[in-house]
C-alpha cells in the first residue's frame, strides 16, 4: 500500500509543480512585457526578437527562481488536501507515521534539487548571457558595470596598475600608470598611453611608454614607442558587471573569482555571495518541502485559506531574509558563505521543529 501512496504523492507533486510553474512563468512574462514594451518599441526590437530571443532565454532563469515557490505551493496544496480528506489521519491509523509519509516528498525534492543544480551550473548561464546581451541593447537602465574608470589592479605582488579608462569593445586601456616595487622601495614607474589586448598570443601591446627607472642616485627616463608583454591581467578582469556570475558555469565562476583575487581588485565579496547563493538556492526546495509538509500535514481551522496565507507568508519572509542578508555579505560585513546559506539554515531549523512537534 505504501508504495502506491509513494507513487501517488510523487507524481501528484510533479503534476501540480509543473502546472504552477507554467502559470507563474506566464504571469511573469505578461508583467515584464507590459513594463518593457515601450523600450522594446523605441529601440526597434521585433516580435521575433522579443519572444524568440529574449523571453525564450529568460524562461530558464524565471524557472530557476520560481521552482522553490512552485514546489512549496504543490506541497501545501497536496498535503492540505490529504489532511482535509482525513487521508493522513487514516494513514496514521494504519501505522504510517509522518516521518514515513514525508519520504516521497523528500524524494521529489531531492530530484528537483539535483535537476535545478545541474541546470544552474551548466545550462542556464548560456541563456542568461544571451538575455543580458539583449537587455543591454534594447532595454534602458540595464547597465550593471562594477568598474568604469580609474581601475586599480595588482598584476603581481610587486606591480600595481592604474587604468584611467578601459574600453571593453576595443579591448584597450588608456592612460595607464604602473608602479613596480623591490621590497619597500619603488624600482620603476611606467606611464603608458595605450595598452591594447592582442587576442592572438594573449598579450598586451603597450604604446607610447615612458619609463622612470629608479636608482640610489635618482632615476633615468626611457621612452619606448611600442612593446608587447604578457601580464597577469586579462580583459575580463577589467570589465566586471554585477551580472557576470549568472552568465558563468560553476567552474567558470570559480575561475572568475580567482582572477579577481589574483588581480587585486576590490569588491570580491559580491560575486562570492552570488556564487554561494547559486550553490545554496536549489537546496531551498528541500527546505520549503519540509516546511510545507509540516504546516499542512495537520488539519487546521481555516482550511485552504490557512494554507494560502501560510504559503504567502513563508515565501515572503524567506525572500525578504535572503535579500536583507545578502548585501551584508556583498559588503564584507559578514562572511559571504554565511550570507548565502543563513536564510536556508534558519528555515530548515524552523521546518524540522514544526515537523517534530506535529501530531504523529
Amino acid at each position: 500500500m505504501t508504495k502506491k501512496i509513494d507513487r501517488y504523492i510523487f507524481f501528484r507533486m510533479l503534476t501540480i509543480t509543473f502546472f504552477v510553474m507554467m502559470v507563474l512563468i506566464f504571469i511573469f512574462i505578461v508583467i515584464d512585457f507590459s513594463e518593457n514594451s515601450e523600450d522594446f518599441t523605441d529601440k526597434g526590437a521585433t516580435f521575433v526578437q522579443i519572444f524568440g530571443v529574449y523571453y525564450l532565454n529568460y524562461i530558464p532563469e524565471i524557472a530557476r527562481l520560481i521552482i522553490p515557490v512552485a514546489v512549496f505551493i504543490a506541497c501545501l496544496y497536496l498535503t492540505g488536501q490529504m489532511a482535509e480528506r482525513l487521508e493522513i489521519t487514516a494513514l496514521k491509523a494504519a501505522g504510517v507515521s509522518l516521518y514515513r509519509l514525508i519520504l516521497p516528498y523528500m524524494a521529489f525534492a531531492f530530484l528537483m534539487t539535483a535537476t535545478m543544480s545541474y541546470l544552474d551550473a551548466y545550462v542556464i548561464p548560456n541563456s542568461n548571457e544571451t538575455r543580458i546581451a539583449f537587455e543591454s541593447e534594447y532595454l534602458s537602465g540595464k547597465s550593471d558595470k562594477v568598474d568604469t574608470n580609474r581601475i586599480f589592479r595588482q598584476e603581481s605582488e610587486n606591480s600595481i596598475f592604474k587604468i584611467n579608462y578601459f574600453n571593453p569593445d576595443k579591448g584597450t586601456g588608456y592612460r595607464v600608470d604602473v608602479i613596480n616595487f623591490e621590497g619597500d622601495s619603488i624600482s620603476e614607474k611606467m606611464f603608458i598611453q595605450r595598452m591594447i589586448w592582442q587576442e592572438k598570443g594573449e598579450k598586451w601591446k603597450l604604446e607610447n611608454v615612458r619609463k622612470q627607472i629608479f636608482t640610489q642616485m635618482g632615476y633615468t627616463e626611457v621612452h619606448v614607442d611600442s612593446m608587447d608583454t604578457t601580464l597577469n591581467i586579462y580583459p575580463r578582469d577589467l570589465t566586471r558587471k554585477t551580472s557576470d556570475i549568472y552568465q558563468l558555469t560553476y567552474p567558470e565562476a570559480q575561475n572568475y573569482i580567482q582572477s579577481i583575487e589574483r588581480s587585486g581588485a576590490g569588491g570580491v565579496e559580491l560575486p562570492k555571495v552570488q556564487l554561494y547563493g547559486r550553490y545554496a538556492y536549489p537546496f531551498s526546495i528541500i527546505v520549503v518541502t519540509i516546511v510545507g509538509f509540516a504546516l499542512a500535514s495537520v488539519r487546521r481551522a481555516g482550511g485552504k485559506g490557512f494554507y494560502i496565507a501560510a504559503g504567502l507568508a513563508v515565501s515572503f519572509l524567506y525572500l525578504v531574509m535572503m535579500k536583507v542578508i545578502e548585501p551584508f555579505g556583498g559588503q564584507g560585513q559578514i562572511d559571504p558563505m554565511l550570507a548565502a546559506t543563513l536564510p536556508h539554515l534558519i528555515f530548515l531549523v524552523i521546518g524540522v521543529g514544526i515537523l517534530i512537534n506535529a501530531r504523529k
